[in-house]
């Protein structure tokens, strides 16, 4: 028997993002600017730069492109 938790880990790096950094992040890596994943998300455009910033964080990349091709990389989008 393995525990759940070293299967899982066996399988690759689990996604350290959420939903809405995910979604942000896959409209940042498709060219579109803070402004427009505001708009179409629903949210403000400092809420998009935050998640943005956050996942970037996460990702320990240099920048949202960087971050987009890591998560791109791990099958995170």
């Amino acid at each position: 028997m393995i525990a759940p938790e070293l299967a899982a880990g066996a399988w690759g790096a689990t996604d350290p993002l959420n939903d809405r950094e995910r979604q942000a992040l896959r409209l940042a890596g498709e060219g579109a600017t803070a402004a427009d994943i505001a708009k179409a998300l629903g949210l403000s455009a400092g809420t998009v730069r935050n998640y943005l910033s956050e996942a970037i964080g996460k990702l320990g990349a240099g920048n949202r492109v960087e971050a987009y091709r890591i998560a791109r990389q791990e099958g995170w989008l």
